[in-house]
């Protein structure tokens, strides 16, 4: 649920929905030219010219059941696949694309969630009509509970910015905090519970959702025996009358994991490391810093921290144990242009000291694995987008990322990735 951001009476003749259906589609096409590379290994980007493309389409039906219970759900059409398979880079360029891909078109059910707000004051505020939001008026104050299947990123971790690859950027590190390893099944979603408490500028929010029942995998642990506990606090603020927030996140994947080090040590001469060959119940936490602020009426910042325990594999997410990102999003007002929007940003993502040791032995993740690791270095990305309104409900956009030391290897790259994205709501 977003945070409370007016407190103004609401139209008494206001209409409340009892039940919506919205609907979009979004498809992107995706290409890079050949690049340099020294070597590759089994989860390398191909650097051979490539082109892929992704498609999904989305209804979001949502229907008001009782006095501030809502129940949505999202039948969704998938097709097609991210480039190399959706491996080779950290920080993958299309949010778009899943760990798993198809030729053909399938259906998937990837919400199904219900959502109680109870009012904790009097003043209550507008609530548009959108995508799994139905129109009336909610509390100002109040506590939410979400439950079913959803994903973690429709609550923890939003901004305003940088958080949509179906209208603003698309490189997961930009769109996400890089190191936040939040509960996931291959396509993004899970299965759990949260709780926001909403009191005037502040917002706590917590949560525990299934992991996969192994790391990223298409199934989920619905037992709950792996697990993530996740925590978020935000604050609030205007400055000279731009909203503004802060948020600080911590989380715990609880699960059987398995240990760089342990899986160096272990590996027979010769052979390559294998974290599934010692995986073993163990907990591995992390920590994020998020911050967005309006500067003009058409100009927004946001810059994104986060760091998580290097020692051991990555479970759902990416292998990025350190990652600074942030940018600047311009709406098109200069050029008259209003629903035009324009979007730079800048990631360097980072490998702890125990996971580049296993990289560096030959050992493979769950996006990266280029067969060694000789010369290490940051990954760094730059994307930039011009997103244009075409059509009522139709934006287009051009999409361009430089990604240099991809997989955090100086001996492949940089790459060069271009995109054209469609985005249609229904």
């Amino acid at each position: 649920m977003s945070s409370p951001t007016a407190t103004q009476a609401p139209d008494p003749a206001e209409t409340v929905e009892r039940w919506s259906v919205h609907g979009q589609m979004t498809a992107v096409d995706q290409m890079h030219p050949a690049f340099h590379a020294a070597y590759a290994g089994v989860n390398s980007l191909s650097s051979a010219h490539s082109e892929r493309e992704t498609v999904d389409v989305t209804a979001f039906m949502g229907a008001r059941l009782w006095t501030g219970a809502e129940l949505y759900v999202n039948p969704e059409i998938d097709q097609g696949f991210g480039l190399s398979n959706t491996v080779g880079v950290a920080g993958f360029p299309n949010g778009e694309a899943y760990k798993v891909g198809r030729a053909d078109p399938y259906l998937r059910w990837n919400r199904a969630f219900l959502r109680q707000v109870f009012a904790l004051g009097a003043a209550t505020r507008s609530i548009e009509p959108d995508a799994n939001q139905l129109g009336g008026v909610d509390p100002v104050d109040n506590v939410t509970l979400t439950v079913g299947k959803f994903s973690v990123v429709d609550i923890f971790d939003v901004n305003s910015y940088a958080h949509d690859p179906r209208r603003d950027f698309l490189n997961w590190s930009v769109i996400d905090a890089g190191a936040f390893d939040y509960a996931a099944d291959a396509w993004g979603y899970s299965e759990g519970v949260a709780v926001e408490v909403s009191r005037g500028q502040l917002t706590a929010r917590a949560g525990v959702f299934a992991l996969s029942d192994v790391p990223n995998s298409q199934k989920l642990d619905s037992a709950f025996h792996e697990y993530a506990l996740i925590a978020e606090a935000e604050r609030r603020e205007d400055l000279g009358g731009h909203p503004g927030k802060l948020k600080l996140l911590a989380f715990v994947n609880r699960g059987r994991m398995g240990d760089y080090d342990t899986a160096v040590a272990d590996a027979a001469a010769g052979v390559a490391p294998s974290t599934a060959a010692v995986r073993h119940f163990a907990s591995r936490g992390g920590v994020s810093f998020n911050a967005e602020q309006e500067v003009l009426s058409d100009v927004g910042a946001f810059l994104r921290a986060s760091a998580n325990d290097g020692s051991k594999e990555a479970y759902e997410f990416s292998e990025i144990n350190r990652s600074v990102s942030g940018g600047l999003s311009l709406k098109g007002e200069a050029w008259h242009r209003h629903d035009d929007e324009v979007g730079v940003a800048a990631a360097v993502n980072a490998l702890s000291a125990p996971a580049r040791r296993y990289f560096a032995a030959g050992g493979v993740g769950i996006i990266i694995g280029d067969g060694a690791l000789t010369h290490y270095g940051t990954e760094q990305i730059l994307e930039a987008y011009y997103a244009a309104h075409v059509a009522t409900q139709v934006t287009l956009s051009a999409d361009f990322q430089k990604i240099a030391n991809p997989a955090y290897n100086r001996d492949r790259g940089p790459v060069s990735v271009f995109a054209v994205r469609l985005h249609v709501e229904l």
